[in-house]
């Protein structure tokens, strides 16, 4: 038996490439998930490749004020309530920081950084009621390597490293977890065909969103506090933290190429 056996799971960003193979890992390790996404029909069609019951759904647009509060309501109807809350959702942009506009900046800082400190502000109060219960953020290695072309992005992932590093210190002596989970480039629809183009030719490793899933559960069930995938990613996120300026130099090599996809 699973540590996840009839564990209900909230998973938000559950309608996209990380999220739909998250989805699947979930529900094979026998959890019941309550997929979050914006994407109704891919959220219906997720419900039904799966058994009566086991992928209950709710449509909610992270992007808007109020989305975080639809997902608490949803969470609160649930029975059981979820013990584990996998935050997957994200917003990308890949652009030069001096061509993103406004509107985008802050779209950037609602969805990645504003939404999961409000769902799980809101989500504290049921998540305290479980013996045990996991709040999961699903990063990137953007979250503790800062990459140009990705400045934006890169800030809000750093933020919502700090809040989980904060979060499970101020919980440290209690039963409720706090986790951050590093992906690295990994093959879905989140990466624009600029980014694609980019990675082929700085040859980026990427994953397969199953195998990166996998992983992802496997590390949830255990508790990891951290964790990056991938080599040289985990060795370069070192780095970054211990000689910064060997990464700069080995970065700013690369500027020519960064700008050339960024503005293709």
């Amino acid at each position: 038996m699973s540590a996840l056996t009839d564990q209900t799971v909230l998973l938000t960003g559950a309608s996209g490439g990380i999220g739909m193979a998250l989805c699947e890992a979930l529900v094979k390790a026998g959890a019941r998930v309550l997929a979050v996404g914006r994407n109704e029909q891919k959220l219906r069609e997720l419900a039904a490749q799966h058994p009566f019951g086991k992928v209950l759904w709710v449509k909610a647009d992270l992007a808007s004020p109020d989305g975080p509060a639809q997902v608490v309501a949803a969470a609160e109807r649930v029975q059981p309530t979820p013990s584990i809350v996998v935050m997957a959702h994200a917003q990308s942009a890949f652009n030069l920081f001096e061509d993103q506009s406004p509107e985008m900046l802050q779209q950037l800082v609602q969805v990645n950084l504003q939404a999961p400190m409000m769902l799980v502000h809101g989500l504290l109060p049921l998540l305290k009621r479980h013996a045990n219960a996991s709040v999961v953020a699903i990063g990137s290695t953007f979250g503790s390597l800062a990459f140009p072309g990705f400045a934006a992005y890169s800030a809000t992932k750093f933020g919502l490293r700090g809040l989980m590093e904060g979060l499970a210190r101020e919980y440290g002596d209690s039963a409720l977890r706090f986790q951050y989970l590093s992906p690295r480039a990994t093959r879905t629809a989140f990466n624009s065909p600029q980014v694609e183009a980019m990675n082929r030719e700085m040859k980026v490793s990427q994953d397969d969103p199953a195998d990166v899933a996998a992983q992802l559960v496997d590390a949830i069930v255990r508790g990891d506090r951290r964790m990056q995938i991938g080599w040289p990613e985990k060795l370069f996120a070192r780095l970054n933290g211990a000689l910064p300026g060997l990464v700069d130099r080995n970065l700013i090599a690369q500027l020519p190429i960064v700008r050339r996809h960024a503005r293709s």
